[in-house]
């Protein structure tokens, strides 16, 4: 699916209620998880440990981080969509935000996301879209939640 382009707020807010698209896929690596662990100081034996994982977890692996998971967020979201003509993008808010299924070492996930609501905040959009992480080959999503993106588009 090709990148939506967005270059103004009626643009967004033409989307409301629609879905905008999916990201591709992409592998979620022991190296990510270990490095995640690294910047985040959170070395449960869950995440990096892949020997007792494989024999004590009840995944059989070892898991991302849900944190993890979820800073995936902007690098998915811009495979989706390009929005033009902005000052400043900022990250607003996560809300209703639930992680349900472990993603393991060597699953694939994608994003995918629809637009709640795009209103005008005396010049400033705001974005709500629920994003879903997908799993390939996986009945349940990693996690569902509400993101809010504020764009100040130029003048």
């Amino acid at each position: 699916m090709a990148k939506l382009i967005v270059n103004s707020f009626d643009e967004f807010a033409a989307f409301e209620g629609k879905e905008l698209g999916v990201s591709d896929y992409l592998t979620v690596t022991q190296e990510m998880i270990n490095k995640f662990a690294d910047a985040t100081l959170d070395f449960q034996w869950i995440h990096t440990n892949p020997e007792r994982a494989k024999t004590e977890s009840q995944f059989g692996s070892t898991i991302a981080h849900g944190y993890l998971t979820l800073s995936l967020l902007p690098y998915l979201w811009e495979q989706i969509i390009e929005v033009n003509n902005i000052k400043m993008q900022v990250n607003y808010g996560i809300e209703d935000f639930k992680f349900m299924e472990a993603v393991r070492v060597n699953d694939e996930v994608r994003l995918r996301v629809k637009v709640l609501t795009v209103k005008n905040l005396r010049g400033i959009c705001k974005a709500e879209m629920r994003a879903t992480l997908e799993i390939k080959d996986r009945p349940k999503a990693a996690f569902s939640g509400t993101v809010v993106f504020l764009y100040h588009f130029s003048a």
